[in-house]
């Protein structure tokens, strides 16, 4: 990461920012050419999930809801580097090249840069979910045309809709998504698959049909993590060799702050976009014992495509011995920069700068 030693002018924040993004053109995940004779087939299940960040999680009392126990691997200082949807979704689907500027999420990236790409180069099946109809705002346009994930939307006849999005459009049942997830990939479970599933039963303005009033967050919160870990309990019973990674989007800013009252993401703020990520093995011979290891270095979507990299040849499912710590030290870290089309927020010399359209450098009020 660029050294933070000049002083924080406008100059100087500029000259670090270049840097970065200097820095991380040169970063990627290096996957193999072919994967070796005797890998292992396994599961990929990466769940994006809309409105979630630490300090959501902190203001609706969930922080000791089981799920967060039930992870192997806990990332604790983890940037989305966005508080909007289509560009954190972007940011994802290309996790496996350093980060990049907003601008540049809408050209097209280097063919290595697409996580879900390179592991279809792999023989690993492409699928795509998601809770919603991915219409508001050209969410799915962004996710085939920015995001490379070309695959068909996985059939969505007779869902269950639980809530409506402030547009009116239905947002899914997850648990029976999840479900039909399962039902869908029954067949291919001993190959290999890699799914992306955005989901959003947390955004902000949904509601239950023939009621006009939001739904209660806390209450949204508590069922998604009630229905994640239950579905992780099923995934345990089946058998199925399943690497399940839980990525945030970016936060629903249910605490306001000093510059951006509650709901507002307009800024991506440190509390909008530091989320909780969590990674879970299933079906392993030597599962993970204990609380899960925690990553607390500064990391972004480079760390997850790495840790997948990591575990490419299935062979952590079938061990006897999983050396968690080689698998999770030295995973590539990513200074905080979040930006939206107008605004960017870093962290230099430990306190957070904003510059709004392209303006001079302040303090990020505390």
């Amino acid at each position: 990461m660029p050294a933070q030693t000049a002083p924080p002018t406008t100059a100087n924040l500029n000259a670090w920012l270049n840097n970065f993004y200097n820095a991380e053109a040169k970063r990627k995940s290096t996957f193999p050419s072919s994967l070796p004779a005797d890998a292992q087939p396994f599961e990929l299940l990466v769940i994006n999930i809309c409105s979630l960040s630490w300090s959501d999680i902190e203001a609706a009392g969930l922080m000791s809801h089981p799920l967060w126990s039930h992870f192997d691997i806990e990332f604790k200082n983890f940037n989305s580097a966005t508080s909007y949807s289509g560009p954190a979704a972007i940011r994802l689907l290309r996790a496996s090249c350093g980060q990049t500027s907003h601008t540049n999420l809408y050209q097209p990236a280097n063919n290595d840069c697409y996580l879900f790409d390179n592991l279809s180069k792999l023989g690993f099946t492409q699928h795509l979910m998601m809770g919603h109809n991915g219409q508001f705002g050209g969410f799915l346009k962004e996710v085939r045309e920015n995001g490379g994930m070309q695959t068909e939307l996985m059939d969505q006849t007779n869902l269950p809709v639980i809530l409506l999005g402030f547009d009116g459009s239905p947002v899914y049942d997850d648990t029976a998504v999840l479900n039909r997830w399962l039902d869908v990939t029954e067949k291919d479970k001993n190959s290999r698959s890699a799914t992306f599933y955005n989901t959003l039963p947390l955004h902000d303005g949904n509601h239950y049909p023939g009621v006009s009033k939001t739904a209660d967050y806390k209450a949204r919160a508590q069922k998604f993590f009630d229905e994640l870990d239950a579905f992780f309990t099923e995934l345990e019973k089946s058998g199925r060799k399943v690497m399940v990674v839980v990525v945030p989007e970016h936060g629903g800013a249910l605490k306001g702050d000093r510059m951006q009252v509650s709901g507002l993401r307009d800024i991506p703020s440190p509390s909008i976009t530091d989320v909780p990520v969590g990674v879970k093995f299933f079906g392993m011979k030597a599962p993970h014992q204990g609380a899960p290891i925690v990553i607390d270095q500064p990391s972004s979507f480079l760390a997850i495509s790495d840790l997948v990299v990591r575990v490419l040849d299935g062979k952590i499912f079938s061990e006897d011995n999983v050396d968690w710590k080689k698998l999770t030290s030295g995973l590539p870290q990513t200074a905080p920069v979040s930006e939206n089309s107008n605004a960017v927020v870093i962290q230099y010399q430990d306190k957070p700068y904003v510059r709004l359209n392209g303006g001079d450098w302040v303090p990020y009020p505390q």
